[in-house]
């Protein structure tokens, strides 16, 4: 028993320091990427939702265009700068904690080494495992904590960015593409409600929701945001 339960505690012993003392970040994950696109989609949807059929030609029609790609440009710079400023915030934190373990006498350790984990981590992580992991912290040369800013915080930003303005194109493209107000309308609504529903589809093999599921409450939820955001001069 005691041959088999020891490459099971030093497995969870590896997985839970790197949640500590992991420096690196993959650019985007999948419901980081899937969020970004939904953000642009309700934006650009306060737009195109106020076009009126009896009454647009096609210069509003270009002015709308112009003002959800403005919009989006706008948010996207936005998202990319607080993207690096959050990046940095939270690797800040570890690595107060990853010092705050290496300094801290051993009981104090073993708090923060439980209070660091993952809430399932830290549920099945006994004492004896969180002193072991504080030991390996303190094992550990000071530069495995990096917190500056770094080029995957840039490409972090940069993937925000282009997401955001990317999910202009879907919703407007059949206003720059199709003559007829109301028969571009009719169709950008259709592709507005599909890219949300498969948005909310990603966001549940992202998380193990029922893909199916999330998809319509993605689309409701985009419903009401966008009926909020022109309600409050959005």
């Amino acid at each position: 028993m005691g041959a088999s339960t020891a490459p099971e505690g030093g497995r969870l012993e590896a997985d839970a320091l790197r949640v500590i003392a992991e420096t690196r970040k993959r650019v985007l994950d999948p419901i980081d990427r899937v969020s970004e696109i939904i953000f642009g989609l309700v934006m650009v949807l306060t737009f195109t939702g106020t076009v009126h059929v009896a009454q647009s030609g096609r210069e509003e029609i270009r002015e709308m265009l112009v003002a959800a790609l403005g919009c989006n440009i706008a948010w996207g710079v936005v998202d990319g700068v607080m993207y690096v400023v959050t990046s940095f915030v939270d690797r800040a934190r570890r690595a107060a904690v990853f010092r705050g373990i290496r300094s801290a006498p051993p009981e104090r350790a073993r708090r923060l080494v439980l209070a660091a984990l993952p809430e399932g981590v830290a549920a099945v992580t006994d004492d004896a495992d969180a002193d072991r992991m504080a030991a390996h912290a303190r094992a550990l040369p000071e530069e495995k904590i990096r917190v500056g800013i770094g080029w995957d915080d840039l490409k972090g930003a940069a993937a925000c960015f282009v997401l955001v303005v990317l999910a202009t194109l879907p919703p407007t493209l059949p206003f720059a593409l199709v003559h007829d107000v109301r028969r571009a309308l009719w169709i950008s609504n259709a592709v507005a409600v599909a890219s949300l529903f498969f948005a909310g589809r990603g966001l549940g093999k992202a998380t193990g929701v029922r893909v199916g599921y999330l998809g319509l409450v993605m689309v409701v939820i985009g419903a009401v945001l966008v009926a909020i955001t022109k309600a409050l001069g959005g």
